[in-house]
């Protein structure tokens, strides 16, 4: 095992944890029993005790159950943006012993409709601002009930936030699938719970080299690894206050923003929509203590010209992933407000976490230390031998977090992992090194994967949505630097030569807009008269990469 890091563990901790032996959802039944008349969740100027989520968890679940016959085992799409339904689904889901498949709820028509089919998902939970996405759907994939929820059902009496989403305001509207207060009205009663630590819970989708999403297979085991062991790594407290501003569908907002701070009895201030303002706002007004957010939402946030008139002092710990903070904003957080941004590492197929930097000692634009019983190490990803310090090979992890695999894909599973030394290691694609201390640091990717403010866009994906354009003849699509998404989508694009002169680049970027999901479509597109390719005819668009890079040196 990799124990290079163990000089850098934090005094305070062990180095290894004991996985509960109890589910997720027994994680909210506890907190409820323990702090029942406790404020769990604040949403724009509302609260909720444990008490209040407990009941309509048991409600949801017993309409799922009795009207939606919704069984143990069944996949149930959660497709919704931030807000209490988000917490109530996910825990009624689980309550049946039903699987959570979280959607991000950017995708569009053809991306869902890929998903439902492909875990046969046969009951939906939806926010109403995407339901348009999602209404047609039944006649085309094996969806047969969708439940539909309007966030303005959990708003307090009156206005307490100004400028709310047009999302979060909107009253429930008329249409003819089930209504959320509906459901709820029913009170219908679920069976008893008889969920164990082995069953399949959540199916959240990740993309690989092929451009398709595949669905990671993840127990109640390995989220509970991950999230009793970010309780312990981030020293938690039950008298925490965490502003929940990353989007539940994501690992590292559904594990550290949502269900940590719920399984220690620490209440959460929802944000459906990051706001810079409204964070603002919601720290200073509830004195949130603790935000887990990515980089680029920080150096928003420090940008605000009117911080300075708000009171953010309660703020005691702030992390995140998903790309690297620039030094000069965690230099400028730690001059301002004492704070140290410590940055970690994860994956969908680890469900979040699998490095974090220890808070004695943080490293800026480091991944960090493997956690809790985990075997990460760096391998030359031919070879597979195992590298040395400072040799810049594949990233690979052995840990109680890790997936069980790609739902329905044996051969995309197998090539996934690598046995060393009689341990089954996730093979990350990731390429890193590891300092003398025994951190881990990012150097390049062996999938073509874009980091767009902290979101994967993977390259094969977008290219195959502009290939149904009927005047794209070739495209390849690569990741340009960009100094507030990290990374921006880039398109190369070759014309039909009937289409030549006859379509611009801002035409094919808004239809591209519209058939995909914000994060991916690309924001650039050059136009080509041909590609590079090497003599079989494969793109070259590692050459593309490189040339765009020498460009941005030269600017």
């Amino acid at each position: 095992m990799n124990t290079k890091h163990y000089p850098s563990w934090p005094d305070r901790l062990p180095k290894t944890l004991t996985v509960p032996g109890t589910t997720v959802y027994d994680n909210l039944l506890v907190s409820a029993k323990r702090y029942p008349d406790k404020v769990a969740v604040h949403y724009y100027g509302a609260s909720y005790t444990y008490t209040d989520l407990f009941l309509e968890v048991e409600g949801l679940a017993g309409f799922l159950e009795h009207s939606f016959n919704v069984r143990k085992g069944d996949r149930v799409m959660l497709y919704m943006q931030n807000a209490p339904q988000y917490i109530i689904s996910l825990f009624a889901i689980l309550r049946v012993g039903a699987v959570v498949v979280p959607i991000n709820p950017m995708n569009k028509e053809a991306e869902l409709e890929f998903c439902i089919n492909d875990c046969g998902i046969k009951a939906g939970i939806v926010g109403q601002e995407i339901y348009e996405n999602v209404q047609g759907l039944k006649a085309k994939t094996t969806l047969e009930s969708i439940l539909v929820a309007a966030y303005s059902d959990y708003l307090p009496d009156r206005e307490i936030f100004t400028d709310l989403p047009d999302a979060v305001i909107a009253p429930a509207k008329s249409h003819s699938d089930v209504k959320w207060r509906v459901a709820l009205a029913e009170a219908r009663v679920p069976s008893e719970y008889t969920g164990k630590q082995g069953d399949m819970a959540f199916l959240p989708y990740t993309s690989g080299t092929t451009g398709m999403p595949k669905g990671c297979v993840h127990t109640h085991y390995s989220y509970q690894a991950n999230i009793f062991g970010g309780i312990h790594a981030s020293n938690a407290a039950n008298s925490a206050v965490h502003l929940s501003a990353l989007p539940f569908f994501h690992v590292t907002g559904v594990m550290a923003c949502l269900l940590a701070p719920l399984t220690i009895g620490a209440s959460i201030v929802i944000l459906t929509r990051w706001n810079r303002q409204h964070a603002l706002e919601m720290i200073d007004r509830y004195k949130c203590t603790n935000w887990v957010c990515i980089s680029t939402m920080l150096v928003d946030f420090l940008g605000n010209p009117h911080i300075q008139d708000y009171d953010i002092s309660s703020l005691r710990a702030i992390s995140g992933g998903g790309a690297a903070l620039p030094e000069a904003v965690g230099k400028r957080l730690h001059e301002w407000l004492g704070l140290q941004y410590f940055e970690g590492y994860g994956l969908t197929e680890t469900i979040a976490q699998t490095h974090f930097n220890p808070p004695q000692a943080p490293k800026l634009q480091c991944l960090g230390i493997p956690a809790f019983d985990v075997d990460s190490r760096v391998i030359d990803p031919v070879t597979l031998q195992e590298l040395g310090i400072e040799e810049v090979g594949e990233i690979i992890i052995n840990g109680p977090q890790v997936f069980q695999g790609y739902y329905n894909r044996p051969q995309e599973t197998a090539e996934a992992f690598v046995e060393l030394d009689g341990k089954r290691f996730f093979r990350t694609g990731d390429m890193g090194r590891i300092d003398e201390d025994g951190y881990f640091f990012m150097v390049d990717r062996i999938k073509r994967m874009i980091n767009a403010s902290g979101f994967n866009v993977w390259p094969s994906e977008v290219e195959s949505y502009l290939f149904k354009h009927p005047d794209i003849q070739q495209a390849c699509v690569i990741g340009v630097p960009d100094p507030v998404r990290g990374e921006n989508v880039k398109a190369f694009v070759v014309l039909h030569p009937e289409s030549e002169g006859n379509v611009t680049e801002e035409e094919i970027i808004a239809w591209a807009k519209e058939q995909m999901a914000v994060y991916k479509y690309p924001r650039l597109v050059e136009f080509r008269t041909s590609l590079p390719t090497t003599a079989s005819g494969k793109i070259l668009w590692r050459q593309l990469q490189n040339e765009e890079a020498e460009k941005s040196k030269s600017l």
